[in-house]
């Protein structure tokens, strides 16, 4: 059976991975994890701050990034109220156990001389507010460890409005499973068919798509941390 469990990471891109680092680990309190080049992008950085064992927020930082456009409602969305591009990042919302916790993350943010707004309660969950370099826009929220009832949670005036029937509502709440019986791994579908695909591809890089799965494992991988830990110790 194949079914997601959580998010390993998100990544964000930055102009100054340095100020990034130090607002999510003094800010908010989170572990510097990772630091290197990204592997098989030529000067690019990666770096991965911890928010479980297997989960991080990620930035990158690329050669002259500074030089690309911030554009507010199409990059950016710049607050929780106002819109940008569809396929972009609108707000991130990290999450914390109790509303005792929720508090206690305001007033870390705070005595850091960061706003925060809220928390608000809706309903689900309760959320607070407030911004981060480059124009993020952040968020914390706790659920208290309930899960969200979608019988009381999914407005149909909403669905309806956006073309969501009672038979793809029907769907969407309980996805069918999946496995593969075949004992065979699934060919790789045509990349011409229309599916989703990355887009702005060096098409050096878009002809990776077409090699057997092996050979990407083999040839591509690069399993060798930075440090040898072994040798530093």
């Amino acid at each position: 059976m194949s079914k997601l469990n959580g998010v390993h990471h998100v990544a964000l891109m930055t102009a100054d991975v340095k100020q990034q680092i130090k607002f999510f680990s003094d800010v908010l309190g989170m572990e510097l994890k990772a630091l290197y080049w990204m592997h098989g992008v030529e000067g690019f950085f990666h770096a991965f701050l911890k928010l479980d064992d297997s989960c991080s927020v990620a930035f990158v930082q690329q050669h002259n990034g500074e030089q690309v456009p911030t554009e507010m409602g199409v990059s950016h969305a710049g607050n929780p109220v106002t819109a940008c591009a569809p396929g972009t990042m609108q707000h991130i919302a990290f999450n914390v156990d109790t509303a005792e916790e929720l508090y206690a993350m305001r007033d870390r943010i705070r005595s850091k001389g960061v706003p925060v707004m809220g928390p608000i309660d809706h309903g689900f969950c309760k959320s607070m507010y407030f911004g981060g370099p480059e124009n993020l826009v952040l968020e914390v929220s706790t659920s208290e460890g309930g899960s969200i009832n979608e019988e009381a949670w999914i407005d149909p005036e909403v669905a309806e409005l956006v073309g969501i029937s009672a038979t793809d509502l029907a769907e969407y709440k309980a996805p069918a499973t999946y496995q593969n019986t075949s004992g065979e791994a699934v060919p790789q579908p045509s990349l011409e068919a229309g599916a989703p695909m990355y887009s702005n591809m060096d098409p050096a890089f878009a002809e990776t798509f077409k090699l057997p799965d092996e050979v990407v494992l083999k040839e591509i991988s690069h399993a060798e941390p930075p440090v040898n830990v072994a040798s530093a110790g």
